[in-house]
């Protein structure tokens, strides 16, 4: 059990007199960042449709700010792997897992759990950010955010269209629909650019038919010559995504894409002022083996499809890795858990294109129906085709 100064969310107002901080100004020791409204004085919050921090009290807006040099550039695989060995080399201890942050408009404290880098007060609504996890100690920078594009209205639309289109729903659930807050969060992903180099050796199958048999017996069939078959190529990949978080479904988070990377920003803290965020559970060293998986996939079917001919055998292939480049981006992502019949269900939303992925009931009644129904048909054209 907490002690009393360990409470998630405490209450301590001894700062309502120091002066606001100026835009951007880290607080409590660099642990968090907040903008206020140059106006008012209130926080401002990332505005998903105006591309821009407003305010939500007077609609104050200021536009996202970013240095001269901002771009988002391609990391050295290698040489970060290197350097984040030398700094756990030379530091005894990482960042505690529970990290608190004063929030500067009501004086509470709310502690950080885990990954997660960026909430709401929950006695006041003031966006606060955990601000070293985005910017050294163990932890790989980010390099790039991708801003929301729906709100979380459109996002809710979203949901209540995939609910209507789901086969062998049950009638109760696609009436009453996937009830519940849908949370918007920015969640880790890596990319992974490298130049690749493969060397195969195969064989090219080339079917013939041939008549075989006599008489009654007599017949055609469909044969393979076989031909050796040897070649090298080169493949540039470029921007290989991996989800690099472990809490949630890696299957639903796959299939959110694909995702316009095309609009990624300079990452910036202006553009998760206000929404959730979380940093990376899988390591960037663990990261890239996930990634040559999905790079192997490609290169053993590139390999085939140059062997060529009507089939194909893929004896060995050999591929070098040069010049590995990676980057940490945050896309965003709208989460929605809901429950039916006493089950827990959880949905995602694109933050991005709209795309919903989710886990949903079934009618067990429905499917059997419909097994019945198609078992029903094939009985009747056996039944026709034997008369």
């Amino acid at each position: 059990m907490r002690s009393p100064k360990q409470e998630v969310f405490k209450a301590d107002h001894t700062t309502m007199s120091e002066p606001p901080p100026l835009p951007g100004q880290q607080i409590n020791d660099g642990k968090g960042r907040i903008f206020p409204c140059e106006q008012c004085g209130a926080d401002l919050k990332f505005h998903i449709g105006e591309q821009s921090l407003k305010c939500p009290f007077c609609g104050a807006k200021r536009e996202l700010s970013f240095s001269e040099n901002a771009e988002i550039r391609e990391q050295n695989f290698e040489e970060m792997v290197a350097e984040l060995k030398r700094r756990k080399s030379e530091q005894e201890h990482e960042d505690p897992e529970h990290q608190e942050v004063r929030c500067e408009s009501c004086g509470t404290d709310v502690i950080f759990d885990g990954t997660l880098t960026s909430i709401d007060c929950p006695y006041c609504g003031s966006p606060l950010q955990r601000e070293k996890i985005h910017t050294g100690g163990f932890r790989v920078n980010v390099d790039a955010v991708m801003p929301f594009q729906i709100d979380p209205r459109q996002a809710q639309g979203k949901i209540a269209a995939w609910v209507q289109s789901l086969w062998f729903a049950p009638n109760d659930f696609k009436k009453i629909g996937a009830k519940g807050k849908c949370n918007g969060v920015y969640l880790p992903f890596w990319t992974f650019d490298t130049l690749t180099f493969t060397v195969y050796h195969g064989e090219r199958g080339e079917d013939y038919t041939t008549t075989v048999g006599t008489g009654d017996k007599k017949r055609t069939v469909t044969r393979t010559r076989w031909y050796t078959a040897t070649g090298k190529f080169q493949r540039f990949f470029d921007d290989v995504l991996i989800n690099a978080t472990g809490k949630f479904s890696k299957t639903d988070l796959e299939e959110l894409g694909p995702w316009p990377l095309d609009s990624l920003l300079p990452f910036t803290q202006e553009v998760i002022a206000g929404h959730f965020a979380r940093t990376y559970d899988v390591e960037l060293e663990d990261a890239l083996p996930i990634a040559k998986q999905i790079i192997d996939a490609a290169i053993r079917s590139e390999c085939r499809g140059r062997i060529g001919g009507d089939r194909q055998r893929v004896h060995s292939v050999k591929t070098r890795y040069d010049a590995v480049t990676y980057k940490h981006c945050l896309l965003p992502i709208y989460m929605l858990a809901y429950r039916y019949k006493g089950k827990s269900f959880r949905v995602f939303v694109n933050g991005a294109s709209g795309t919903v992925r989710g886990e949903r009931p079934f009618s067990w009644v429905k499917i059997s129906a419909a097994v019945l129904s198609a078992l029903a048909v094939v009985i009747t054209g056996l039944a026709l085709f034997s008369r």
